[in-house]
């Protein structure tokens, strides 16, 4: 009996020695270093605010308000990188007196997929798609009654490969495609048959009667080049260069559009920043109007360049 004992014992004991991941034991397994998908969420708020009671100068009370959210998922191994990210900006104003104002609306998509046959080469073979709208209807203020966009209009797609150089991609930048596709997508009728962001408009007999809708699509192939990179200036102060320039091949070759965004960051603590930020587009389908001697009629004034600036202090939020 004393001796059975003893080897159901040693059994036992050799079960669980032999058997690591058994109930009696648990062995750490080693952690996977390899590539793996990275992802960033960022929220903010910004909000400024004047006020004034018995001031001698005059003045207006407002208030500004802009929210703001960015997600990112990336993957990149020795020879292939895939960087996805979504921005949403909405920005609304409120003046006295005066109503309620939009000033930012967007929403942004971009994917951009490279492979490099080398390890020593910082050249990628590259395709990217990028896509852009907004969410409410934007007006020449202060007439509200007739929109001058709304959601899909104009909303623009990119698609196209090239060539992508970059020693540290996900900070720094350079694309060419020779071959990109544009699509304009103008989803109002009214908008369309106006011939809004560079569509065919509708065609209408003497009388003003509609004759054919205006389309609602505008298709183009061209060339390419973009430019990002991202940089720490000093401690805290931080700076991010977007720029696009597209011509297409078919319709006045060498009229470039461009599109550049310049954004410095300034850290305060892990939640407070102040953001200052240039925009510039050049767009030569958007064509601008002017008043004729006619009252109520405007003519085209052809394309102008369009400049936004931001300067806002806020919350961030990384998560």
């Amino acid at each position: 009996m004393k001796n059975s004992f003893l080897i159901i014992a040693c059994l036992l004991f050799q079960c669980i020695h032999a058997q690591p991941d058994s109930l009696f034991l648990k062995v750490a397994k080693p952690k996977y270093d390899g590539p793996q998908w990275q992802q960033k969420n960022k929220a903010t708020f910004d909000l400024s605010e004047v006020a004034f009671v018995n001031w001698n100068s005059g003045g207006s009370n407002s208030i500004s308000g802009l929210i703001g959210f960015e997600t990112s998922a990336n993957y990149s191994d020795k020879y292939f990188s895939w960087r996805n990210d979504a921005r949403m900006r909405y920005g609304i104003n409120k003046q006295q007196s005066r109503e309620l104002r939009k000033t930012d609306d967007l929403i942004e998509i971009n994917s951009s997929m490279g492979f490099k046959p080398d390890l020593k080469s910082n050249w990628f073979y590259s395709a990217q798609l990028n896509f852009r709208t907004q969410l409410t209807n934007g007006y020449s203020y202060p007439n509200t009654d007739n929109p001058i966009s709304r959601l899909m209009a104009p909303g623009y797609l990119f698609f196209g490969g090239g060539m992508e150089y970059g020693k540290n991609i996900e900070k720094m930048s350079f694309y060419f495609s020779p071959l990109t596709l544009k699509a304009t997508f103008v989803l109002d009728e009214d908008l369309a048959n106006a011939g809004a962001f560079g569509v065919t408009p509708a065609v209408y007999d003497s009388e003003g009667l509609l004759i054919r809708e205006g389309e609602q699509t505008r298709r183009e192939v061209g060339v390419l080049i973009t430019n990002s990179y991202e940089m720490e200036l000093v401690e805290n102060i931080s700076v991010k260069n977007q720029l696009s320039m597209y011509s297409d091949y078919i319709n006045n070759f060498g009229n470039v559009d461009v599109d550049w965004r310049v954004d410095f960051d300034f850290k305060v603590n892990s939640f407070i920043r102040a953001t200052l930020g240039s925009h510039l587009r050049y767009d030569d389908d958007v064509k601008t109007t002017i008043e004729t001697d006619v009252e109520g009629e405007t003519e085209e004034a052809g394309a102008k360049v369009q400049w936004k600036q931001f300067l806002g202090v806020g919350f961030a939020v990384d998560f």
